[in-house]
């Protein structure tokens, strides 16, 4: 029997709807939401994602600063344009859009973003407060996996999950967060990587699979026990040419023989994905909440 799909796009849809309520209501108080997004270059997939940010926020009322600059813009000019979206009480979330060209150091501009409009989750003050479960802005994918999951009605407490990968994107958060004293967590979390020397032998223990690594078809159905769920993070573009765009998308998992093993499974495209700019929507509305509280109380 084939898995059941987690269908993250209707899943995005209805937290769409819970946020663009919240949205309507800080309009209605005075304070609309804000978001910044810093485009270097003219990398497609960059494009792509910006594009689809913009028009999230235009569907939910969001006001959308969107900056698009040379792919040679120094890194000073950078640092002074977040200098001035940090500075400005109509912006409530700054996401400067990643890669960025080698002549600019990310980390920097990372932490030149102010915490309480940082809202990829990326600043170091965010990652610590979210490592000690405090208040802060979770990563935009790992917490699109957590509502993935809480909304499909899969418990993970006391669950064994694996994740594959240590990215500081994915792996090393959702690890963090799915281990965490909490009604999403609890789970009991194994991190396989480059120099785990039997990922499979992990795997096959796993309540719950999380492939972040990047590399189509490095999940397969042999490394998995009958009823895991698995959430495939992976989008990677597979050459085709019966494809107008000359390619198609991939998740990590090989799909069609993964999902007759599997009790859940996220499709790619169409599972993890749209969730990811609906959490950046969902943090862009929390800060505005933020600020508005802020201001009613001075």
């Amino acid at each position: 029997m084939s898995a059941v799909l987690i269908k993250g796009k209707e899943i995005a849809c209805e937290i769409r709807a819970e946020l663009k309520e919240r949205v309507d209501a800080l309009v209605k108080a005075g304070c609309r939401p804000g978001l910044t997004v810093i485009l270097i270059g003219d990398d497609p997939a960059s494009v792509s994602y910006v594009t689809g940010k913009k028009q999230a926020c235009e569907e939910l009322g969001i006001f959308s600063d969107s900056l698009h600059y040379s792919a040679d813009l120094s890194e000073e000019e950078l640092l002074k344009i977040i200098d001035e979206k940090n500075r400005d009480s109509r912006i409530h979330g700054i996401l400067v859009q990643l890669p960025l060209p080698k002549h600019i150091d990310e980390k920097k501009v990372i932490e030149a973003i102010a915490p309480e409009k940082d809202v990829d989750g990326f600043h170091p003050v965010n990652v610590g407060r979210m490592v000690l479960e405090q208040e802060c802005f979770l990563p935009c994918t790992p917490h699109g996996i957590l509502q993935l999951l809480m909304r499909s009605g899969i418990d993970t407490k006391g669950k064994k999950a694996v994740v594959l990968g240590r990215s500081n994107i994915v792996g090393k958060p959702i690890a963090n967060l799915l281990m965490q004293k909490q009604n999403f967590g609890n789970a009991t979390v194994t991190v396989c990587h480059t120099a785990t020397e039997n990922t499979a032998a992990e795997t096959r223990q796993a309540d719950i699979v999380i492939a972040a690594v990047g590399r189509p078809g490095t999940l397969t159905a042999d490394m998995i026990k009958p009823g895991a769920v698995v959430i495939d993070v992976g989008v990677n573009r597979i050459p085709d040419a019966s494809k107008k765009n000359g390619f198609r998308l991939a998740g990590d998992a090989d799909f069609e023989s993964v999902k007759e093993k599997a009790s859940y499974i996220t499709p790619v495209p169409g599972g993890v994905g749209p969730m990811t700019i609906t959490m950046l929507m969902m943090n862009t509305v929390i800060s505005a909440e933020r600020a508005a509280k802020r201001r009613s109380s001075c």
